[in-house]
């Protein structure tokens, strides 16, 4: 008799658990549409790298949503939701193995007040790169205003999951502003970062080691700003730059910021000291953003002829020039090399970035000044160093909205780009795809385990860079704040 109840328990429970699943689970729509679904973010026609976080997505105001997908009509996974198709982060990257170099086909449908017996509508395909992604990244989060911050920190994400992991913030650093990251050949082990206020300088992580050095104590003592560091691992070049800005009271552009006064300097991290070459220490040009080439023979940069400012600021155009240099010495050569013409081509240059294998330079272009990320017409663009030739990347821009700072993955395959996109205030990551060819693919937005935190985040997403593992910043790193002439060299 027992048995007899216990029986009729659990056949009640599994129909039960079936009636749950027909009403919670996947559904046939009674509609098709030859649309493509609402999603948000939009993730129809993307190529991705294979150990990329799971693609999660929205439609609003969806009463029950499902996705199928399939590789040539045999389905892999199926995935459903109330808003959210919030994807398994194992049943993803399994999905990921079986798709390399492969389109997966992502079927949506949609059940909400408007269709309450479902709509399917027309699949998109997101492809799988063979090229894999660094494993981090690192960013500062910031409120999109120049005039005032409270809180800020650098942040470092895995892009393989939605880990996510503070590196130092200034709760701890007496709410010193923290800014220029920056990474020695993307390594974990070794960065730096700038602290302002009382008690800040710039501090550099070098194998689980601190210190705090004061450039403006050193050789021409100018301060250091935008930094770069060299290949090899010595040298860390710097712009110094006296930055103002302009407020607007109407208009798109709420404010300008540009500098006074800008130069190049060297600093040495074995001997500790800043040198400066004094062709780029005068004040009838600006020289701003230095980077290097992948093999360390060349310091680019971007420089333009003084203004009076800000009455001059529609004039100040920055084109982007090298100069050779010579690692055994510490010395700047005597050629000196325009890749990008403002005065020819047009528009203002900045934050040039050479690939990994030599091949392209990156660069953000606007109509003018030196602070992009305020002009909503800037845009990326691409020269092939070795023909000199323009390079199509229109498809990693968004119309009228910013495009502005922006990185390369350690293969090349991949750049990170900051943007403004989704509201034209807050700044977020993307990333797009250069195929072997050169051809430029549409970028996706960095996958959020719930995708509204793109929006509801109300912060900015400041000089994203790529990391090749998890940054660990020692505790004592307070210490450096706390204490005037702690750690100082």
């Amino acid at each position: 008799m027992n048995d007899l109840k216990q029986m009729i328990i659990g056949v009640g429970a599994c129909c039960f658990l079936l009636f749950l699943m027909g009403c919670g689970g996947m559904r046939k729509p009674a509609k098709q549409s030859q649309a493509l679904p609402g999603i948000f973010p939009d993730y129809t026609d993307v190529t991705i790298p294979s150990n990329i976080a799971p693609l999660n997505f929205m439609i609003e105001g969806a009463e029950h949503i499902q996705a199928r997908f399939l590789v040539a009509e045999k389905e892999l996974l199926a995935v459903y939701g109330d808003e959210v198709i919030d994807i398994p982060e194992d049943d993803w990257q399994h999905l990921l193995q079986q798709t390399v170099e492969k389109k997966m086909q992502v079927e949506v449908a949609v059940w909400d007040e408007k269709h309450p017996d479902g709509i399917g509508y027309r699949p998109f395909n997101i492809s799988v790169a063979k090229d894999s992604i660094d494993p981090w990244i690192a960013y500062r989060l910031i409120e999109p205003g120049y005039e005032a911050w409270q809180f800020m920190g650098i942040y470092q994400r895995e892009l393989g999951s939605f880990c996510e992991r503070e590196i130092v913030s200034n709760k701890t650093t007496t709410s010193a502003c923290i800014n220029c990251h920056h990474f020695d050949r993307r390594s974990a082990k070794r960065m730096m970062f700038h602290a302002r206020g009382e008690n800040g300088g710039t501090i550099i992580l070098d194998h689980g080691q601190l210190k705090k050095v004061d450039p403006k104590k050193m050789g021409p003592q100018k301060g250091a700003v935008y930094p770069a560091w060299h290949p090899e691992g010595r040298y860390i070049a710097f712009s110094s730059n006296t930055t103002n800005q302009t407020f607007f009271g109407q208009g798109r552009q709420p404010l300008e910021v540009y500098d006074r006064a800008s130069d190049l300097i060297l600093y040495d991290t074995k001997e500790n000291q800043v040198t400066a070459d004094n062709r780029f220490l005068n004040e009838e040009r600006m020289e701003t953003f230095p980077a290097w080439s992948p093999d360390g023979k060349w310091l680019y940069f971007c420089s333009a002829p003084a203004k009076k400012l800000p009455d001059e600021r529609k004039e100040m155009h920055y084109s982007i020039l090298r100069v050779a240099f010579d690692s055994q010495t510490g010395l700047l050569g005597e050629q000196v090399d325009t890749l990008y013409n403002a005065r020819m081509e047009g528009g203002s240059a900045s934050f040039p970035r050479i690939s990994p294998d030599g091949r392209y330079l990156l660069f953000t272009l606007a109509d003018y000044g030196t602070f992009p990320i305020w002009h909503n017409e800037a845009d990326l663009k691409m020269i092939d160093l070795t023909t000199g030739k323009p390079v199509d990347v229109d498809a990693w821009n968004a119309k009228d909205q910013t495009d502005s700072y922006h990185a390369w993955s350690a293969n090349g395959r991949w750049a990170m780009i900051a943007s403004r996109r989704l509201d034209g205030r807050y700044t977020r990551v993307y990333f797009g795809y250069l195929d072997a060819n050169g051809k430029a693919h549409k970028p996706f937005l960095l996958p959020q385990k719930d995708p509204r935190s793109n929006t509801l985040r109300l912060k900015s997403y400041n000089i994203p860079d790529f990391v090749d593992g998890r940054v660990e910043m020692p505790q004592e790193v307070v210490e450096l704040f706390r204490c005037p002439d702690k750690l100082i060299q």
